[in-house]
């Protein structure tokens, strides 16, 4: 492909997975942070449920991506997408209207439906051939997901100074709507018969560049899942802050984590361990801050700081991805690697909630760093494999 053509098959990618992307990730966190606000606050739910909640969420998610999206061929899997995108629009502002026991069931639902969703939003935009421009698409794809985590709460602000957590539904469900008019036009690979059934799930999990994608995402997954489920409450309970300002502590936190997808989308890593280690430093350091100190600025602070890593470890799993595994392989291998951080968001919140119930918010975190550091320690031997890509 000449280079023309290259740079006409970037710009087309990105206008369809940029507002795609967008439209999803601000609609999903919207959902990850005001569910646990209104659980805890309108039905009164203990930390424990809330955790719980958080994670049936991404337990739907994780039976979905894993186990159904990762086995469906091209034809099929376009059709569910599709089809994911019309339910998602449906389910999403019925929120609008739940109970303590509709919640559940409407929870479910939305989890279920992104896991068809996000894997494949990722794949497309994995199948560029050039190596250099796929890896740049794929940081103005992750670059993508930052401004849609900066522009919904920065959003979400604004709405709950006028309406309640529940009207908020209603105003969001615009970003549902918008993915589904774009949906039919994203691209899907190219898949033979023969490389239809050419990787199996043993296949993908073994492989060490899938591993060095789940390792790095571990690492910072487990402070996220949690800092989503009980960082806006910590913040209410701790500092008295109103609705309207945990939102504005959201976006602030994203606001690093665009700066850090930035960067990664003008200079495309080469070696991505310097980047993985400074990241599990950074994590480690904004935790502590948390947890040494009860200071709403200082938590403001410690949210910049930690939004670095939340921007550069994901793209870099993403990478990871995109280099250990052939094109025709990559939804199987996005789909896994989607469902295991949701398995880290199922785990963290269960887990972490009955903690928080017994220790309280802030003493939790520090219970976070031991798993982090686990990761790093085994992530080093595994991300030696596509460490040095070739072009």
């Amino acid at each position: 492909m000449t280079r023309g053509g290259q740079y006409l098959g970037l710009i087309q990618a990105i206008s369809i997975i940029v507002p795609l992307t967008i439209a999803i990730r601000a609609s999903n966190n919207m959902l990850m942070t005001t569910i646990p606000l209104i659980a805890r606050y309108n039905f009164h739910f203990s930390n424990t449920l809330v955790g719980v909640l958080s994670a049936l969420t991404s337990l739907m998610t994780f039976l979905s991506s894993g186990l159904l999206n990762s086995r469906l061929r091209v034809c099929r899997r376009r059709i569910v997408f599709i089809a994911s995108s019309v339910l998602y629009a449906i389910v999403f502002p019925l929120f609008w209207l739940s109970s303590p026991l509709t919640i559940w069931v409407l929870s479910a639902a939305a989890g279920f439906v992104l896991g068809f969703l996000m894997p494949n939003v990722i794949t497309s935009a994995s199948l560029l051939p050039d190596r250099r421009a796929r890896e740049r698409l794929l940081n103005i794809y992750t670059l993508s997901l930052s401004i849609s985590l900066i522009l919904g709460p920065a959003i979400e602000s604004l709405i709950l100074k006028y309406y309640g957590l529940r009207e908020s539904f209603l105003f969001f469900t615009v970003f549902p709507i918008l993915a589904l008019a774009i949906a039919p036009f994203v691209k899907f690979p190219e898949e033979s018969a023969e490389d239809s059934a050419a990787v199996s799930t043993s296949t993908v999990v073994s492989n060490p560049g899938f591993i060095a994608a789940v390792l790095n995402i571990a690492t910072y997954n487990v402070v996220f899942s949690f800092l989503m489920a009980f960082g806006g409450i910590y913040a209410r309970d701790s500092f008295g802050i109103n609705y309207s300002m945990v939102e504005v502590l959201f976006s602030l936190f994203f606001v690093t984590s665009f700066l850090g997808r930035l960067y990664l989308s003008i200079r495309p890593a080469e070696r991505l361990w310097p980047y993985m280690a400074s990241a599990v430093t950074m994590t480690v350091a904004g935790i502590l801050l948390i947890v040494l100190t009860n200071n709403p600025l200082i938590y403001a602070a410690a949210l910049l700081i930690l939004g670095i890593p939340h921007g550069t470890t994901y793209p870099l799993s993403v990478v990871s991805i995109s280099r250990a595994f052939k094109p025709q392989h990559r939804n199987a291998a996005n789909s896994l690697f989607f469902s295991f951080m949701m398995l880290i968001g199922i785990v963290t919140p269960t887990i972490t909630g009955y903690i928080a119930d017994l220790i309280g918010i802030r003493s939790t975190f520090i219970v976070l760093i031991p798993p982090v550091l686990v990761a790093l320690f085994f992530l080093r031997k595994y991300v030696k494999s596509v460490d040095r890509p070739r072009e």
